[in-house]
């Protein structure tokens, strides 16, 4: 057999063998992904979506509606999907034109009502304090964001009607833009809404920049708070000539504790007004593993050590929640 033919041979069996190891790869990778999901039917899951409240004129009269079926079509369109059956509607095909308010914590309870009753029969333009934009359209004024929109097509399925719109102006709060003057989402924190148990949610937390979490800080995902979870106050008393240095280390491992434990649920420090040398932290820890985890870390040993000559006086006190359902979420702002 000549070396020409050995080699072909070698060739073909080395393709035929990585082809079975990689059809077996995969072939195990989706038994494996099969075998954790649970089939639930035709379920819409892209819950929950950001709750707003459109306004429009109908017949001459300011109506608010509350619609939750809002999305992004490209970069300079959204789609606002309305029942047939809502009285606003009528209003939107004649003007082309709306407004799409996001709703804040304020808000919420006048955005629930309008979100309850037809206008149809109750004149709700007063319901909110409101102004008309440049656009034409009635914004409320207790909304931190409004975008005035142009209907530019309608898309109707059944039993809705989809506006697909452009975005004629936005107009934002000062108090939820950033130095650059950029929407602060976790500043508004708008109010969300998840459809399988008619509930309101609330978000704003930032947990990474996108495209960039191999280069800069994100949050990780915490645990749930275990039945041997610990929850302690822990009061430090700092000589004066070492406080800055202190806060410098103190700040340091409470950042990077929250940001990569996911066991450090709360890591919450003030330092009393008129004294800030005395400073207390509000430490909660998902159990008691992850408190062995969090004093054992080489972030809090660099802190622990580096502090050790700093500290006049330490007071550890273990605390008892009087209401489990109340907890402080602690989390860091990322710029």
């Amino acid at each position: 057999m000549t070396n020409r033919m050995i080699s072909f041979i070698c060739l073909l069996l080395g393709v035929v063998l990585s082809g079975g190891m990689a059809q077996a790869r995969q072939s195990d990778h989706s038994d494996t992904n099969t075998m954790e999901k649970k089939h639930i039917g035709n379920t819409l899951a892209l819950y929950p979506m950001p709750m707003t409240v459109v306004g429009a004129e109908v017949d001459g009269r300011v109506n608010w509606l509350v619609v939750a079926h809002v999305g992004i079509i490209g970069h300079d369109r959204i789609l606002v999907s309305m029942s047939k059956s809502h009285y606003t509607n009528r209003g939107i095909r004649a003007s082309r034109r709306l407004s799409v308010n996001l709703v804040s914590r304020e808000m919420l309870p006048y955005a629930d009502y309008v979100g309850s009753v037809s206008g149809a029969r109750i004149d709700k333009s007063q319901t909110f304090a409101y102004h008309t934009g440049e656009n034409g359209t009635p914004m409320i004024d207790l909304s931190p964001l409004t975008m005035e929109c142009d209907v530019v097509d309608i898309y109707e399925t059944e039993g809705f009607d989809n506006f697909i719109c452009s975005i004629a102006a936005t107009y934002a709060s000062p108090e939820v833009l950033d130095s650059r003057g950029r929407i602060d989402y976790s500043r508004l924190k708008p109010v969300l809404f998840e459809f399988p148990t008619y509930s309101y949610l609330a978000t704003g937390e930032v947990v990474g920049k996108c495209l960039r979490l191999d280069r800069e800080p994100s949050m990780c995902a915490k645990e749930p708070m275990a039945e041997d979870g610990i929850v302690r106050l822990s009061k430090i008393e700092v000589l004066p000539e070492y406080l800055d240095e202190y806060m410098r280390f103190a700040t340091e491992v409470g950042e990077v504790s929250l940001r990569t434990e996911p066991g450090v649920l709360t890591m919450y420090a003030v330092a009393e007004r008129d004294n800030p040398c005395m400073v207390t932290i509000l430490e909660t820890y998902a159990s008691r593993a992850a408190y062995e985890r969090h004093i054992a870390s080489e972030h809090f040993r660099k802190y622990k050590q580096g502090t050790l000559h700093m500290v006049k006086s330490l007071e550890l006190t273990d605390q008892t929640p009087l209401s489990h359902a109340n907890c402080i979420t602690n989390f860091i702002r990322i710029e």
